[in-house]
């Protein structure tokens, strides 16, 4: 009985939160769009200039441009979501 418990254990506290990473991950890479800023694994942020089928091409500014692979690429920073209104009042 005990080893079914660790067994149960291990999985709810590794592999299913893993497995949730992992969807979210393949969701936001199918979701990449030219024009998109990105951050890769490492560090290297860019805007998608083009998009291939295990490849992007990102635009680093000033002329570079840099073929990465998909999956090395860690968070989206999209430049079309609105930017959050700043209320306060200058008196």
């Amino acid at each position: 009985m005990l080893p079914v418990g660790m067994i149960v254990i291990f999985y709810f506290l590794l592999i299913r939160p893993q497995n949730n990473r992992m969807k979210k991950h393949r969701t936001m890479l199918a979701a990449m769009k030219k024009g998109d800023t990105v951050v890769t694994q490492g560090g290297i942020i860019g805007r998608i200039f083009a998009l291939k089928d295990d490849e992007v091409v990102l635009d680093t500014g000033e002329g570079g441009k840099l073929r990465i692979v998909r999956g090395m690429i860690v968070d989206v920073k999209n430049p079309s979501a609105p930017a959050p209104a700043n209320d306060s009042k200058a008196s």
